[in-house]
């Protein structure tokens, strides 16, 4: 378990709480890595340095789209926030977690 990895996911939950839509297929990844290090830790920027999880969105952003074949994110986790993170993350986090059910093909939003 690393509390601060919990600290990060948390935030990056809170920060889209109102804007995840669970089951959607649109999409945005945020650095792990580098809200951590925004957050001043760190070990967590360190190790999850390039790390991104995704956060679905109830409807698509504005700006530019691609098409991602959902088997992408099969060893994904899903928590309570709605946000996934890749198996590894999950494992090395203490919240609590299940496993993230994407859609056939996802659509990743860059803002």
């Amino acid at each position: 378990m690393n509390k601060h990895l919990d600290t990060v996911l948390t935030n990056i939950g809170e920060e889209y709480k109102d804007r995840i839509g669970d089951g959607s297929r649109f999409y945005v990844e945020v650095d792990i890595g580098k809200r951590g290090e925004t957050l001043g830790f760190d070990d967590v920027k360190e190790r999850y340095g390039g790390t991104k999880v995704i956060v679905p969105l109830k409807q698509p952003e504005l700006g530019m789209t691609v098409r991602i074949d959902g088997r992408t994110f099969k060893n994904y986790a899903r928590y309570d926030s709605g946000i996934a993170a890749p198996g590894y993350v999950a494992k090395d986090s203490g919240l609590p977690h299940a496993a993230f059910e994407p859609n056939d093909s996802m659509i990743l939003n860059f803002v």
